[in-house]
């Protein structure tokens, strides 16, 4: 079985502001998304999100049910949103192939059997993905960058100049309640997500990606009037439980990943915290 897994259980906001560095780190940060020839996943009980990396290098990786699931196949109940941070390379569902390019994406829905993801021809294949619950079955579709409802925030004055574009959400796919994109910051600008914000509707994730070696991000968490920080490098991810802000900023600019699971797929259901508002 090429599928490693563990499963981190939802906190409340009162117990998390008394964790200190390490535990507030077990907690919520994913160290370790991608190892040569395995599926990594981390099963989350917000939302029951699952975050997970994908590295078939030598060989072939089929995605395989794990016992936590109690399911045939990993989705049986479950739509999956996979991103290609890496080189590009092929994925293959139930029979029919799709050539996924650098931050392309592919959505796979419910219901889906046999799925499996190929080492890239040239360079090597890295796949982030994000999947959760499902209530329908929709078709799998591959999101190429020009499909995607692209949008330009922010200035270099105020060090957040960023695209945004938005390839698994209700205005290009339909999914049920999964939503992804890719921000990628200008040189210069090191902020994402400012103003901070909250939605007691949805969870989120980060993975944070083109991050060069000798840099890092500073990811901002918590309560917005109790804040906490927690230091990433290049190919990790973060858990933002639904009462939590998700911010960040880098010593470099770099690219990130945000998805979401939840009540809704309004894009916009959020609650904004100014920046002279947080604590």
């Amino acid at each position: 079985m090429s599928i490693k897994y563990s499963v981190r259980h939802a906190i409340h906001h009162e117990d998390s502001k008394n964790y200190d560095t390490e535990k507030l780190r077990s907690s919520y940060l994913i160290e370790t998304l991608f190892e040569p020839d395995t599926i990594n996943a981390v099963y989350t009980l917000y939302d029951r999100l699952i975050v997970g990396g994908i590295h078939p290098k030598s060989k072939a990786l089929k995605l395989e049910a794990f016992d936590t699931l109690k399911a045939e196949n990993f989705l049986d109940r479950r739509e999956i949103g996979i991103i290609n941070v890496a080189s590009p390379t092929k994925v293959t569902v139930d029979g029919t192939d799709y050539e996924v390019g650098t931050k392309e994406a592919l959505y796979i829905g419910m219901g889906a059997k046999d799925v499996t993801f190929h080492p890239a021809t040239t360079g090597e294949a890295r796949l982030y993905f994000n999947s959760a619950p499902a209530h329908a079955s929709y078709p799998t579709r591959k999101v190429s960058l020009d499909e995607a409802e692209t949008v330009e925030l922010g200035s270099l004055e105020e060090s957040n100049h960023r695209v945004i574009r938005k390839v698994l959400v209700n205005s290009v796919v339909k999914t049920c309640q999964l939503q992804m994109g890719v921000t990628e910051l200008k040189a210069g600008s090191v902020w994402n997500t400012m103003p901070a914000h909250t939605h007691d509707r949805r969870m989120e994730a980060y993975f944070y990606f083109e991050l060069p070696e000798d840099s890092a991000v500073c990811h901002f968490m918590g309560p917005a009037n109790e804040t906490r920080h927690i230091w990433m490098k290049n190919h990790q991810a973060v858990i933002s439980p639904p009462w939590s802000i998700h911010s960040g900023a880098g010593t470099s600019n770099y690219t990130f990943i945000w998805g979401m699971a939840g009540e809704n797929l309004d894009y916009g259901d959020m609650d904004k915290v100014a920046p002279t508002d947080l604590k």
